[in-house]
């Protein structure tokens, strides 16, 4: 009598087999145990290739996809800029921004210009503002913000207003925020959040509003308050609290208009129901990680990647976020620990990480998954 199952596993070639085996480099290897009983089908969970390095090493930069695919990668403790070709994996360096600056936020507008706004040089934060012009690969200023921030949020309003809130100044978190009018080039003040806050997220949900949550305030510590901003009347509203504390995380929407927050020091997530206003608590990653990239996938899972881990250190693990089932599944490392990266979904699904640092400093290296 045969018991033992048959596990067929499903996947796409890795790198190396592409290169040294016959037919087509993207077909389906299966691979069979040897007694046949039932299937059980184990989906293939990614890899990681490497892509040709930066020019430059970068930290708290920003990457922006544009119409033409390509990827804007800016600043990171310089006033650089490269674009990433994903036809030909490769990195051109382009006009320089007219102030370097770090922790930063880069908006793409509707005018396929790119907006860069604040960040800090030298310790000292920026009210600076500028454009990029893909058309003419340059870079022009645009009016100042009205204070000065860093580690500040960036969010593209339905009427295509820029809303900036929080970040520090230099000395202080910042509670304020304003708007952009990309038509005049301006900015005006709108109303204060409730709560100052930096390092935090920002999120458009699919009535209009914007969730922010968590962050870091000098004299409270790391926040697990949220709140709302009605573009309509220009106000902010509290919302439910996080269960959990976080700064450093990540917020991302799902399919089904939730937001999966992930990210702290005990590895915990959870999502927010805008219909509710209320969190609920979601399976905890494998691993526990701040200063780490989220990607939603064309699948619906959510690409965790990278990292800090109080314990570990600097991490190259990644992890998928089924938001069906409410876990996590461990995927393929990394090829370089990194924290404080960039993550970009690519036209191809593929995802696109830059630069970070670890303990051996800042990193110019780029790779795929």
């Amino acid at each position: 009598m045969i018991t033992a199952p048959i596990i067929v596993l499903l996947r796409t070639k890795t790198s190396s087999e592409k290169a040294s085996t016959t037919g087509s480099p993207n077909e389906t290897i299966i691979y069979f145990t040897n007694n046949i009983f039932s299937l059980t089908f184990l989906p293939y969970l990614g890899e990681w290739t490497i892509t040709e390095n930066m020019n430059i090493e970068r930290v708290h930069h920003t990457a922006s996809t544009l119409t033409n695919e390509c990827v804007l990668v800016t600043g990171g403790w310089g006033g650089s800029a490269e674009l990433y070709n994903p036809s030909t994996g490769t990195w051109t360096a382009t006009g320089n921004m007219n102030t370097a600056r770090a922790a930063h936020t880069a908006s793409s507008l509707a005018n396929e210009y790119v907006l860069v706004i604040g960040g800090v040089k030298n310790d000292v934060a920026l009210n600076s503002a500028e454009l990029y012009s893909p058309a003419t690969d340059t870079w022009a200023t645009t009016g100042n913000v009205n204070v000065a921030r860093a580690a500040h949020t960036a969010s593209i309003l339905a009427n295509e207003y820029v809303l900036v809130a929080g970040g520090w100044d230099g000395s202080v978190a910042l509670n304020s925020a304003e708007l952009y009018n990309p038509s005049t080039g301006t900015w005006t003040t709108t109303g204060n959040m409730n709560t100052a806050r930096y390092y935090h997220t920002a999120t458009t949900l699919a009535n209009g509003y914007v969730l922010v949550t968590g962050g870091f305030s000098i004299g409270v510590g790391i926040l697990n308050s949220a709140e709302l901003y009605n573009p309509l009347t220009g106000t902010w509203t509290i919302t439910g609290n996080m269960n959990t504390e976080r700064y450093y995380h990540t917020a991302s929407t799902l399919a089904n208009g939730y937001v999966l927050v992930a990210g702290v020091w005990d590895g915990s997530a959870e999502f927010y129901n805008p219909t509710t206003g209320t969190w609920t608590m979601t399976g905890s990653m494998n691993v526990a990680r701040v200063g780490h990239t989220a990607s939603t996938l064309a699948n619906g899972l959510v690409l965790v990647a990278g990292g800090y881990n109080i314990d570990v250190g600097y991490l190259d693990s990644a992890e998928l976020y089924n938001p069906s089932t409410g876990t996590w599944i461990t995927t393929a490392n990394m090829t370089a620990r990194r924290e404080f990266h960039t993550a970009s979904t690519l036209a191809n699904g593929s995802v696109l990480v830059t630069g970070g640092h670890n303990r051996f400093g800042m990193l110019n290296s780029a790779e795929l998954y």
